[in-house]
């Protein structure tokens, strides 16, 4: 499968889900009574969306780069670490909230995961506004 349609489709996914997180926290979650568990599902639904979409961009970016176009294996980088930050970020603070797993010590690690991946697409922008899309050789 293309690497490109693959964020595309994986970015939908989140991103359905996150809407379905978003509105569990707005109605069940909240008649419990628990705000804290609905502020952590809250949270992690806004990024969890954010980073979706971000992983459509990369997706698309990849697929108008060309495929393997230094432009595309950049954004492919990013699109990853933006999976992992919403693996680890996202999943950290559901898991807190709906579980009452000790992970808060993993959360860190997703949001800069989500940080680096921001950085990696700029550099994959860079390298599609400067025409750069001939094949990297390996």
């Amino acid at each position: 499968m293309n690497p490109a349609r693959l964020w595309i489709g994986l970015g939908a996914v989140l991103g359905a889900l996150a809407v379905a997180l978003g509105a569990f926290a707005a109605h069940a979650l909240q008649a419990t009574g628990d705000a804290r568990a609905v502020t952590l599902v809250e949270t992690a639904a806004h990024y969890q969306s954010t980073h979706a979409l971000a992983l459509v961009g990369c997706g698309l970016l990849a697929l108008v780069a060309g495929r393997g176009s230094p432009a595309a294996r950049w954004a492919s980088r990013a699109a990853a670490l933006f999976l992992l930050g919403v693996v680890l970020f996202c999943g950290a603070l559901y898991g807190i909230a709906l579980a009452g797993w000790p992970l808060g010590v993993v959360a860190p690690f997703g949001g800069t995961s989500f940080i680096v991946g921001w950085c990696l697409l700029a550099v994959a922008g860079a390298k599609s506004a400067s025409g750069d899309t001939v094949p990297e050789k390996r």
